[in-house]
């Protein structure tokens, strides 16, 4: 197999694996959340507050995935 079809395979590996965990951890955090919302609706102000600051941590591993797979793909 020829260099190029290996690196866009390699490209293509890191970039949907490591775009599955975040969506997975993201689709939890904001199941859990709604729960505790529901339980709580007093408390929705700082349970959103905490979510949406944990998505975006999650959503910055989902950049480093694409980053690494443009490396791959263009190094």
């Amino acid at each position: 197999m020829e260099l190029e079809g290996i690196k866009s395979i390699a490209a293509a590996i890191a970039i949907g694996l490591g775009a599955a965990g975040p969506a997975l951890g993201i689709g939890i955090l904001a199941g859990k959340a709604l729960e505790a919302i529901g339980r709580n609706p007093e408390a929705s102000q700082k349970i959103q507050t905490g979510m949406i600051l944990a998505i975006a941590f999650a959503e910055a591993i989902a950049i480093y995935a694409l980053v690494v797979a443009l490396i791959i793909k263009f190094a």
